[in-house]
Order: structure tokens, then sequence, then C-alpha cells
């Protein structure tokens, strides 16, 4: 028998055959189970108290067919059940995100029409919800930078004053109006007066921006939640977990094995594109070559690499479906996970977080009339950012170059 030789290129060269055949059903059941954990935590985020705030979770015929769908759930346990409206949109952004790109991967597989217009409106919904957490993440490192750049340790009372309200927000009643749970808590004037002058303004300016945009995102998601466009969603999800729009018969008996090999081949493609050889470099010179320029977008390398996040997280959907397996996290890890894609996956999350807080750095440098010693300190903090990015691209070909290991 001829040795079969593994190629460090081909995520999947070490998994072996799936453990379930990689036919439509598969790719049914798949879409089945995404679209009973999207109704689950679509009413877990009501029961939480999100949906009593006036959100919209009240869809006029989504929730009763979606509690049938959850109990209709095939070859599915039920998930843990999310702590909280924070977790429970959570889970329905995962779900949202699973949704459409195995909807985009599988494709030629499912009905046309029903395809191309289920795709956008799971993926509109999944980055709307997504905003909010953005904007409250993007805050969080960019103070925390700013502590760590003056020398002083990072405030302790942030995880508290964070860890409080959620817990007040589990256990309150319902209130008319649904509040703004803060993310990240203001430094009291004790951990303020350890910074400069500089870098303390420069902290405020970023904290009235960033929370001003989050409160936006705040608004944007709720009135999402609350529109028809989402209840039309709710309700095609919640047909989704009892029937499958296939093309046709013989989609059902299709393997899926090329169009997951299509998805690997674009993703790989688009890596090959990169500048993996200027990553691996200790200090990229070419990341300052736009370092001064007025574009708000200076950087047109960082495109291509949310591209390839993208196209990899479309590669670990397709994964999962010919394996069978029903992740519960994003970035998780089960039986069958490559753990070159989940370091890879790390790695380009960590370059998106730290592009976007540049970029959010560089913008509030741009405000009219602030002080010189706030635009050094903003200055000094987008540096520090696109040293992170450049960081995470050597972290993402040092991850991406190893031989594929499945645990």
């Amino acid at each position: 028998m001829a040795q079969r030789h593994l190629d460090p290129t081909d995520p999947t060269a070490a998994a072996g055959p799936p453990p379930v055949p990689a036919g439509g059903d598969a790719l049914a059941d798949y879409l089945r189970a995404q679209a009973t954990e999207f109704l689950r935590a679509l009413r877990l985020h009501r029961e939480s108290g999100a949906g009593a705030h006036g959100n919209g979770a009240q869809s006029s015929g989504a929730h009763p067919s979606g509690a049938g769908a959850v109990d209709r759930g095939r070859g599915r346990g039920p998930a843990p059940a999310p702590d909280g409206p924070v977790d429970a949109a959570r889970a329905l952004r995962r779900a949202a995100r699973r949704l459409s790109g195995s909807l985009h991967t599988f494709q030629p597989l499912l009905d046309a029409e029903w395809a191309e217009a289920m795709r956008p409106e799971l993926a509109w919904l999944s980055g709307t919800l997504a905003l909010e957490h953005a904007y409250a993440s993007r805050l969080d490192r960019l103070l925390q930078a700013l502590h760590r750049l003056s020398g002083s340790a990072a405030f302790p009372a942030q995880q508290a004053g964070r860890a409080a309200p959620a817990r007040a927000a589990a256990t309150a009643e319902p209130a008319p109006v649904a509040p703004l749970a803060p993310s990240v808590t203001r430094p009291s004037p004790a951990d303020r007066g350890n910074l400069t002058v500089g870098a303390a303004k420069a902290g405020a300016l970023l904290d009235r921006q960033l929370t001003l945009a989050r409160t936006r995102a705040h608004s944007t998601a709720l009135q999402a939640l609350g529109s028809s466009r989402f209840h039309a969603v709710a309700d095609k999800v919640a047909l989704l977990a009892s029937e499958v729009p296939l093309k046709d018969t013989a989609a059902a008996a299709a393997d899926l094995r090329p169009l997951a090999a299509a998805a690997r081949d674009r993703l790989t493609d688009a890596v090959a594109a990169l500048p993996l050889v200027t990553a691996g470099n200790p200090y990229n010179a070419q990341a300052l070559v736009h370092g001064l320029s007025p574009d708000p977008a200076p950087h047109p390398q960082d495109a291509q690499w949310h591209q390839v996040r993208l196209l990899l997280r479309l590669h670990r959907y397709a994964l999962e479906v010919l394996a069978g397996t029903d992740a519960e996290d994003a970035d998780g890890a089960d039986g069958t996970t490559d753990v070159r894609l989940l370091a890879a996956g790390e790695a380009l999350d960590r370059h998106r977080d730290a592009s976007e807080a540049a970029a959010a750095a560089a913008q509030a440098a741009r405000t009219p009339r602030i002080a010189p010693a706030t635009a050094y300190a903003l200055g000094v903090l987008h540096a520090d950012q696109r040293h992170e990015v450049e960081a995470a691209r050597y972290a993402f070909q040092h991850s991406w170059r190893k031989e594929p290991i499945r645990l």
C-alpha cells in the first residue's frame, strides 16, 4: 500500500475520513441544529429580561414555532443555557454566523432563491448585534493600553465594576426601558492620577467617543430586534428548524467534500497572497509607509487579513458540517478540531481587534482643537496598536506553517 504523505498546507490532511456521511442529509441536519440553537438563544434572550424591555423579541410567528423546533432538534443534545442576555445575544450571533456561512459554502445544494435571500439577512443580524460588544471591547483595550504604556497597573476596579451591573441586570425586575449595561468602568481620580495629563485626556476623549458609538449601536440593535425585518428572519429560521429547502432530491445524496474543498482552496489562495515573509520579520518597516497619511484608513493590507479571517471562519464551518459537530464556541475546540486552525483564528481575531483599535485612536487624534499632549498620547497609542497588529500577523504565519495536528 502506498504511503500517504500529508500536505502541510491542507488543514484537513490529518483528519482522515469524516465520522458521518458527508452528504446532503448531513448538511440538512447541521442547518436544522443551528436553526434550533438560534431559536433557543432567542427565547433565552427574551426570558432573561432583554425582550421585556421592548426590544421586539415578540415575533408574530417565530416563538411558537421556535419552541416546537427546539423540542424537535435532531441529533443534538441541549446546549448549555446562556447566562443572561449578553450570553444569549452571543449565542444568537454565533448561530446566525454559522447559518450564513454554511448557506454561502453549500449554496449549490440549496434552493437558490431562498439561500440568496436568507444569507444576507443573517449576516445583517449578526453584524448588527456584534457592534455594541465591539465598541465596548475596543474601549476596554485602549484604556488598558494607555495604563500599560504609562507604566501604571490597570485599574483594579474595572473588572468588579463590569461584573456588578451584569449580575444586577440578570436578577432585577424588567424596566420600561432597556438599560445600557456599562462594560468599562471609568477609573477613579486616584487611578487617573497615575497617568500623565495627555494620557488622561486621551482616555477621556476615547471614553466619550466610543461610549457614544456604543450607545448608538445599542439603540440600533434594539431597533433591529423590534423590526419587521428581524421578525421575517426569525420566522424563516423557525421553518428551517423543521424543513431544509434542498435544491432537489439528488441534493440529499450529494457529496459535500467538493464544496468544502472549494472553501479550503479559497482560504489557501487568500493566505498565499498575504505578505507572510514580511509578517515573519521581527520589524516590518512597510507598516510605517502610510503612517502620516491623511486617509482615515491608511493601511490597505488590513483588508486582506480581514478577508482571510472570514475565509478561515467559512472553512471551519465547512469542517463542522463534514464532521457533524456542533461547536460550542466560534473559537472553541471539540474532539476533531485542528489546533492549527484555532491558533490561526485567534491570531486573526487579535489582528482585527488591534487594527480597529488603532483606527479608533487615529480617529480620536483627528479631533479638532485637542491639546498637543493629548494628540501625542493618542499617537503613541496608535503606534502601540499597530505593533500589536504586526505581532498578530507574525503569530498567524507562525501557526499557519505548522503541520496540521488534530486532537
